[in-house]
Parts: C-alpha cells; structure tokens; sequence
C-alpha cells in the first residue's frame, strides 16, 4: 500500500520506461491471440492473403504488365507490406489505451507508453512476418530474390517511413476521437479503406498523368510505396514521388497529434461518455 519511491538518475529512468513499453508491446501483441507465435503467425497469413489476392486479381485482369520490370511478387510486396505496415501501426495507435483507460490506474503507466508499445508492437510484428514471407519465398519459389532487390536499406527506410507515418495518422485519430467519435472512426475507416486504391500499390506513379496524379500525391503512403519500388528495381526511377514530402507530412501530423493527445488528457475524465 505505502511506497517509498527513490530518486533514479537519467540512465536509470530510461532503462525503467524502456522495461515499461517492452512489458506493455508484449502485451500488445498478445492481445489478438494467448500465444505470441500463433498472433504472428495469424498476421503473416493476412499478408499472404494480401499477396496472392493481388497476384491472382493482377492476373486476372492482365494487368502485369503494367508493373515494373523485374520479379512481379516483389512488385506486389512492396505495395502490400507498406501498405499493411501503414495500416495496422494507424490502427493500433488510434486504438491504445486512453487517459481513462483502467490500465491508467496503474502508477508507472500513462498514455506516452501505451502509445509507444502499440507502434513498436506493430513494427515488431510487421518486420517479422515480412522477413519471414521473404524468406519463404527465398527458398521455395525465387533463390535469387534479395539478389533482384536493388537497394535493400533503401526498401527498408521506405518501410520504417510508412510505420511512422501510419504512427502519426493515429496520433491525430487518438487525440480527436473522444471529443467526437462516431464522426473519427468514420473518417478513419474511410481513409484506411481508400487506401487500399489511394496508397498506390496497384500501379506506378510514373505511368499517370498530371490530372490523376493529383488525386494521389496527397498521400505520404502513396509517395513511399512509390519510392520502395524505385530502391527495389534498378530500372525503376520514381519521378512523381519524393520520400521528403512523406516524412515532413508525418513530422506535422505528429506534433499535431501530440498537441491534441495533451490536451484532451487534461480534459478526458471517466465519466466522458456519460457526458455526451
């Protein structure tokens, strides 16, 4: 019941939020399944779902050609993995625990650690699934594909923008919801349903025109799946598309979030709901 809380050095307080958001990921990911394996596991077959939806569907439709030359399930998953990257850590973000969440009756706990667990808890799961299904894919179907891949750091970068980005997407969700809720979760399935045509996973930005262009550069996703392909195919330069304006637009996005996340914590209480 009673205790004595002693002064930590700077090293010391970091290592303890450090210990804090590793316990609360873990927890994170085990949200969706007791076994964290299996809630891997249960991810990576929604990828590969994704993969090969899209590859029947390109097809399909005789859209192949179309792509990019060079290996066309490479083309597909740097689409999907960004696009699924995105998506989720925009998700989880938006979803974390609130102000008056139970979990805030906790002393060490607070909204900046649930926020961090539920984007590293992300990055975790996606970096892992996409390794894995790169993997499977290395040995059973294209033993030279990290060959065929151009710029691997590069694919990698583009990677860890779209998690930020999604991450900053979900700040502004978080922070606006509670003061209007149906209205954000509308606006935020819209924009993450659009996505799936919006992100430009489907096509290259090099072959629209000016008028289509401008109904997609809009999206910092658009311009790092975009980017992805330009460090994946050495014959693929990406002119429409700039990484800059993605990682700028989530930097704002980000601070707004931040703003709003520090302003509706001084004001949310447990009776919120009742209010309304």
């Amino acid at each position: 019941m009673f205790q004595v809380t002693k002064p930590r050095s700077n090293f010391g307080s970091a290592i303890y939020i450090g210990e804090l958001i590793y316990h609360n990921s873990v927890r994170a990911v085990r949200k969706t399944h007791g076994n964290a394996i299996i809630a891997v596991l249960m991810n990576m077959l929604q990828t590969v779902i994704f993969v090969l939806t899209f590859f029947f569907m390109f097809n399909v439709l005789g859209l192949r050609g179309a792509a990019v030359r060079g290996d066309f399930m490479i083309y597909i998953m740097t689409g999907v993995f960004l696009y699924m990257t995105h998506s989720k850590t925009m998700g989880a973000v938006a979803g974390s625990e609130g102000p008056a969440s139970p979990m805030m009756q906790h002393a060490p706990m607070n909204t900046a650690i649930a926020i961090a667990s539920a984007m590293l808890s992300t990055l975790y799961v996606q970096v892992l699934s996409l390794v894995a299904i790169l993997f499977v894919y290395d040995v059973a179907f294209n033993p030279f594909v990290m060959m065929e891949i151009h710029d691997p750091i590069g694919c990698m970068a583009m990677v860890l923008l779209s998690w930020f980005s999604g991450a900053a997407i979900g700040m502004v969700v978080l922070a606006a919801k509670p003061w209007a809720p149906t209205p954000v979760s509308i606006i935020s399935t819209v924009y993450q349903r659009a996505n799936m045509i919006a992100s430009g996973k489907m096509f290259l930005a090099n072959s629209l025109s000016s008028g289509m262009l401008a109904l997609f550069d809009w999206n910092p996703l658009f311009h790092t799946i975009d980017q992805a392909r330009g460090y994946a195919f050495v014959n693929y330069n990406p002119r429409n598309s700039d990484w800059e304006y993605a990682l700028y637009v989530s930097i704002v996005l980000l601070m707004i979030g931040l703003m709003g996340e520090f302003f509706t914590r001084k004001h949310a209480s447990a009776s919120w709901n009742a209010r309304r």
